[in-house]
């Protein structure tokens, strides 16, 4: 598609310093913004954010990270072109840049950050084709026949079904 992601992954959202995963996510911010603004193309991944970013019931701690974390992707979605860094208070806009998270469970994400208008959500659900594709591609450096890549993933599929029905 042409165009390079900065990537970050839900470990990076955590640190024994408090503030320093919403810095990196600003900082990784801005560092896209200086991609598009030599011309390509560029945004902001972020891995698993759910894992990173949210609540896992009684068992997790919301840390004061979390909370930074979660205010400073709101700031982003409501002020994107001006997104500054500690210390470093330009007056000049940078360009909007695209956040695109992966995650599992959004529901574990703070309410404000995930609402429409502020977060665009789309959610995968692959067909059996999307799945023979992907598992296609994965094995295609192995040499791995397209045939017995399709068959294993029609047997997990089978298996899934049954388990499901039966369980």
């Amino acid at each position: 598609m042409g165009i390079n992601p900065i990537m970050m992954s839900a470990g990076e959202l955590e640190s024994g310093n408090a503030g320093e995963p919403a810095k990196l996510i600003r900082q990784r911010y801005r560092e896209a913004a200086d991609i598009i603004k030599k011309g390509k193309m560029c945004c902001l991944f972020i891995n698993d954010l759910d894992a990173g970013a949210g609540r896992m019931g009684g068992t997790t701690q919301y840390t004061v990270n979390n909370q930074m974390v979660n205010a400073t992707l709101m700031n982003i979605a409501d002020a994107p072109t001006n997104v500054q860094l500690p210390g470093m208070y330009n007056k000049e806009e940078n360009p909007r840049v695209p956040i695109i998270v992966t995650g599992n469970d959004f529901s574990t994400l703070y309410a404000p950050l995930i609402r429409d208008g502020r977060m665009e959500k789309f959610y995968w659900a692959p067909t059996r084709e999307d799945r023979i594709g992907v598992c296609k591609g994965i094995f295609r450096t192995d040499n791995v026949p397209d045939e017995a890549v399709t068959f294993s993933v029609l047997c997990v599929l089978g298996c899934t079904t049954t388990r499901c029905a039966s369980g």
